[in-house]
């Protein structure tokens, strides 16, 4: 299935979400599918969610209201998850789009998953992993920002990049299972290997655009633009520099 036609139910969560992002955040739902459902979860009669408010009826979202009926329970989470059950039970969707940086979350993307539907997760940094590893994808909200709202995450240098240990082995393991004989690998391939081995993993959290822009900082690789089809195009191959 074309991703760009996915249906998607968009749940969001506005008691641990920054209404900041909502610009950047649609933005990025849009390149994953329509979003059919928008909803948006919380007690409205509270002051703290008054920026959220600001924000609903222009992008059409659809505030569910929820009391918090028991200090101490999150009844906010209780009626997101029941209704992404719900929601998920008429079949008419292919993902959900989770906008939440609490772990209460993992278990219902979980079983969307098992389902068969993706699971696009969208959350702060201090997420907790297990929440993160439960979507296909999951996108760090930092990065959704506008650059009015918040301070651009810094471009990582070469020499950090090398030292990240974690983002090294996850770039050379991703080229080596999709290379040929000799070493070179198609860069789209690589990328999807990537998002299965780390569903947070996403250039932009180390201060760059694309996926390229970050391999070729990281001066490990090899890049070779080589021409596709009716050579009117050039798709990207890259190969570890070790394998030389």
């Amino acid at each position: 299935m074309d991703e760009t036609t996915e249906k998607l139910a968009v749940l969001i969560d506005a008691e641990n979400a920054q209404p900041l992002i909502i610009d950047g955040l649609l933005a990025e739902i849009a390149k994953y599918g329509t979003a059919n459902v928008k909803r948006i979860y919380g007690d409205w009669t509270l002051p703290g969610l008054k920026g959220w408010k600001e924000v609903l009826l222009e992008h059409s979202i659809q505030p569910i209201q929820q009391f918090a009926y028991t200090k101490g329970k999150n009844a906010t989470d209780s009626a997101m998850i029941i209704d992404g059950m719900d929601l998920l039970y008429t079949e008419k969707f292919d993902g959900f789009c989770i906008v939440s940086s609490d772990s209460d979350f993992t278990k219902l993307a979980s079983r969307i998953r098992e389902s068969g539907l993706r699971v696009y997760g969208f959350g702060e940094k201090k997420t907790p992993d297990p929440f993160v590893s439960a979507c296909d994808k999951f996108i760090y909200t930092e990065v959704l920002r506008s650059k009015d709202d918040a301070e651009p995450i810094k471009r990582k240098s070469p020499n950090e990049l090398k030292q990240d240990t974690k983002l090294v082995n996850l770039l050379r393991n991703a080229v080596e299972a999709s290379a040929d004989d000799s070493g070179w690998a198609h860069l789209a391939p690589v990328g999807g290997n990537i998002a299965k081995q780390s569903p947070e993993f996403d250039p932009r959290n180390y201060g760059y655009k694309r996926l390229r822009d970050l391999v070729t900082a990281t001066r490990l690789f090899e890049i070779e633009d080589r021409p596709v089809g009716d050579g009117q195009s050039k798709a990207a191959y890259i190969r570890d520099k070790r394998k030389k």
